[in-house]
């Protein structure tokens, strides 16, 4: 059962309204982390398809990121003592996630994707256990994160983290291992138990062998041996022959193109606009999603741009109805308010991330991260109170001026010079949750909190209202209440 209905009713049709601060925020949280104050107020009043398209070129236009001195490493460039290879292996794997991290904070789309793509064609690091066999795979993600999908799938399955992760590595003709065409089929193109059978598996596993490698396991590099390759005919889908592993990614595009397209058009929907995807809304969009990926070759950018330029993807009903990921939770609070942050503050949040069941290049199994209303259990939503409490602290004494430039930043946009501190705690309240809060009583409960114990007498309406957002000496811890405050709210986990 989906945790929220999906009852948006609009079209594909490109939504013609100036953005407002709402939807402005719905854009960047969805196509990225979340933006700052300052980032929000110079796309208020855009263009939705103009921005939509700056986003996509620049994402387009990103190189990947650059290899480290290991990239290519194997096996032999390591120390022969094990302990210390293994300590040196885990370094820089840590370092590399770390430039990833930030890659995710400052690239927005592209990066939004790669992350996205890495629990799609899910691989688990502690399985292949090799920097080299990281590098290769991730710079395949960014390259075809909004690339054409065909071209994807044959080049992950090629990777050496995929075929060392799903036993490729070990898929001959004496022994043909199933496991990569199963999944190639169940969860990377068609879905479980769509366009294929189990002897389709069978056949296709015979026509990916060859890729093998029977030297130690490691940092080793995994190559085509045609000794290893089954020469003898294989029926796939309906076609014979003496397929090999180019074969079986034609065959799939050529016979099950409909249903590929559909169900990554389904994946793409789930993940950017809403979790139910099998409402009767739905269906007509994702069938304009599959007929824009077939007339362009399965290019997925023109899929994209649609979506993201859409009435629907702008409704209402599609606003803060995704429960943040503990990426999303921590990264889009950092994103948002633009606090000041280091390498020590990312690894952090990377650290809890993964404490809270988001392991970066490490999901629990070969399904990835299906956690939903899992993410926000009774131990996670503790972990993430605690947590983000716990940041917001550090943040605070660290520089604690840095909260009321954010409450002016987002109340500057409004012209507020009021001195009551309700009308200042709104937009703050509204700027951080994507559909405020419940009712006026929540809200009472909040500007409480941002009162903090300032006398009433120096606000508004009182004998001597002096009290000022921009000048009073209380009004950093002010909002630092306001955050703590909300980040325990249903509404926060939201995006």
């Amino acid at each position: 059962m989906e945790y929220f209905i999906n009852c948006n009713e609009s079209s594909l049709a490109p939504y013609t309204v100036s953005l407002d601060q709402r939807r402005a925020q719905h854009l960047y949280r969805r196509l990225g982390f979340g933006a700052t104050p300052e980032t929000i107020a110079q796309a208020v009043g855009q263009d939705a398809g103009t921005l939509v398209d700056t986003l996509v070129d620049q994402a387009l236009a990103l190189p990947v990121l650059p290899p480290p001195a290991w990239a290519t490493w194997t096996n032999a460039n390591y120390p022969e003592d094990n302990d210390a290879a293994r300590q040196l292996r885990r370094q820089q794997f840590e370092e590399f996630k770390l430039e990833y991290a930030r890659s995710l904070l400052d690239n927005n789309l592209r990066d939004r994707l790669s992350f996205f793509w890495s629990n799609h064609f899910v691989t688990e690091y502690d399985v292949y256990d090799c920097n080299s066999f990281l590098y290769e795979y991730l710079v395949c993600l960014q390259r075809n994160a909004l690339g054409n999908f065909r071209t994807f799938v044959r080049e992950i399955g090629l990777t050496s983290a995929m075929l060392r992760y799903l036993d490729g590595a070990f898929n001959n003709k004496n022994r043909p291992n199933e496991n990569y065409a199963r999944e190639l089929y169940e969860l990377f193109t068609l879905g479980e138990g769509i366009g294929y059978t189990e002897e389709d598996i069978v056949q296709a596993s015979r026509a990916l062998t060859g890729y093998v490698n029977r030297g130690e396991v490691g940092c080793t590099m995994i190559t085509f041996d045609p000794t290893r390759f089954d020469t003898d005919a294989k029926t796939i889908m309906g076609r014979t022959g003496n397929w090999g592993y180019d074969d079986v990614i034609d065959i799939l595009f050529e016979e099950r193109t409909r249903e590929i397209a559909f169900f990554i058009s389904k994946k793409l929907y789930k993940f950017f606009v809403h979790p139910d995807a099998l409402a009767d809304q739905a269906q007509p969009i994702l069938n304009g999603m599959a007929d824009t990926m077939l007339a362009n070759d399965f290019e997925m950018a023109p899929v994209l741009r649609q979506l993201f330029k859409s009435e629907h993807f702008f409704d209402e009903e599609a606003i803060g109805v995704i429960i943040k990921s503990p990426f999303d939770f921590f990264f889009n609070t950092l994103k948002e308010t633009g606090f000041d942050y280091t390498e020590t503050h990312v690894a952090e949040m990377v650290n809890y991330s993964g404490q809270l069941s988001q392991r970066l290049f490490d999901p629990y199994d070969v399904a990835g991260w299906q956690r939903d209303r899992e993410w926000i259990n009774t131990n996670f939503i503790i972990g993430r109170w605690l947590t983000i409490e716990g940041i917001l602290e550090r943040f605070y004494e660290a520089d604690n001026e840095q909260f009321r430039r954010f409450g002016l930043a987002v109340t500057g946009t409004l012209g507020l010079t009021t001195s009551n501190p309700d009308l200042v705690a709104r937009p703050i309240i509204d700027y951080v949750l994507p559909q405020g809060l419940l009712n006026e009583a929540e809200y009472d409960k909040a500007f409480a909190i941002f009162r903090s114990d300032v006398e009433e007498v120096y606000y508004e309406g009182g004998d001597q209202p002096i009290w000022d957002l921009g000048t009073w000496p209380q009004a950093p811890y002010q909002v630092y209440l306001l955050l703590q405050y909300l980040a325990r709210q249903p509404e926060f986990q939201l995006k």
